[in-house]
């Protein structure tokens, strides 16, 4: 007959087998009480656009923060490039953008060979996810996509290119989540409005058809906002110019040459008069690269006038360049092996698709599309 410990024994043995990251083996000596620490990870989603270089602002808002979270739950990292052409941009150079991106998520740690758990694919690789936004558009009332601030905000960007993809955003944000019926979603600020809509959608779909997705939960991650290295009043971003950021992709030369041009606080017009570290673009990007003891050392000397902003510029700028290090160095691997980046996100289409057409099955049969 089986005891407890031969019964926690065989069944971390089925569980390791099929989730190996997920089981914990059972230590006999811990006590008399018989645990297994074992559970059903929560379903995470988010996606990126594969709209040019990513910089540091991307990499410590959002990139960083998957990275870590990826051991935390089963996740499905996503280039959306459907969301990307809402907005002018050239067909030709898309292919490439999409593999670039691919490239510089998984040059940041975006694992999803290592592990079964993350999911790492192309947003059209997925047809269901439009089959999903046209059956969620049908249960979305015009006058929530009217509200969405985005949509206002990007039609003053390009008030010559306001399309219907670009007011539909918001549904193919919701058919994204709910076609893997993820539970959470990494979102920042910004993106709140939209996760709402889509916690809506959801809800209207469940009461007119039956319960069917559970309400995606934010998970609102401390981002990083960095701003701008030309205009500190500004976020960082690539519409400002190639001067006003750090791409993950700039050598130490382009690092140190855009650091040193970068604007600091006004009230050091010469190397003798005392800063306000606070008020300064530089100190606030040491914070999220620079050890305490630097931070601390920078702070009191730059209030003392001891250093100049030209010292405070040359340690983060050595500091960044060695927390991309790795990052580039990963990269260079990847661009070398371009044939298995395909793979990779081939593997992930393939697995992503698999969750999609089973989900796409139930919902259809729900709302009547079968005969």
């Amino acid at each position: 007959m089986l005891n407890d410990a031969h019964v926690a024994e065989l069944v971390y043995a089925q569980v390791s087998e099929a989730w190996p990251a997920r089981a914990c083996r059972f230590d006999p000596d811990r006590g008399h009480h018989i645990k297994i620490l074992y559970h059903f990870m929560s379903r995470l989603f988010s996606g990126i656009q594969p709209t040019g270089v990513i910089h540091i602002g991307n990499y410590l808002g959002a990139i960083k923060n998957w990275v870590a979270l990826q051991e935390k739950y089963d996740s499905l990292f996503c280039v959306v490039n459907y969301h990307a052409m809402t907005v002018p941009y050239d067909a030709k150079k898309m292919p490439q953008m999409t593999l670039d991106l691919a490239i510089d998520l998984m040059a940041c740690g975006i694992d999803p060979s290592a592990s079964r758990r993350t999911i790492l694919f192309v947003q059209s690789d997925v047809p269901e996810t439009t089959e999903l936004t046209w059956i969620l558009n049908t249960v979305t009332p015009i006058g929530d996509l009217k509200r969405m601030t985005q949509f206002k905000d990007k039609s003053e960007e390009h008030p010559e290119a306001v399309n219907m993809g670009l007011f539909d955003y918001p549904v193919l944000m919701a058919a994204d989540i709910l076609l893997y019926k993820a539970t959470v979603v990494p979102v920042g600020e910004d993106q709140l409005q939209h996760l709402e809509l889509s916690r809506e959608i959801a809800r209207r779909f469940n009461n007119a058809f039956g319960k069917t997705f559970d309400e995606p939960k934010p998970l609102l991650t401390k981002a990083a906002r960095l701003m701008s290295l030309t205009d500190p009043t500004k976020k960082m971003s690539k519409s400002m110019g190639p001067e006003s950021y750090i791409a993950i992709t700039d050598s130490p030369e382009v690092i140190e040459k855009k650091l040193a041009t970068a604007v600091t606080d006004e009230a050091r017009k010469k190397r003798t008069d005392p800063g306000a570290p606070e008020k300064c673009n530089i100190y606030a990007l040491h914070k999220f690269f620079s050890s305490k003891d630097e931070i601390d050392y920078i702070a009191t000397n730059c209030q003392k006038a001891s250093i100049g902003c030209l010292d405070c510029k040359k340690l983060l700028a050595k500091n960044i360049i060695k927390e991309l290090e790795p990052i580039q160095k990963k990269r260079a691997e990847l661009i070398k092996n371009l044939n298995q980046v395909k793979k990779i996100l081939a593997d992930g289409a393939i697995r992503a698709r698999a969750i999609a057409r089973k989900n796409i099955e139930e919902i259809k049969n729900k709302t009547g599309l079968f005969y």
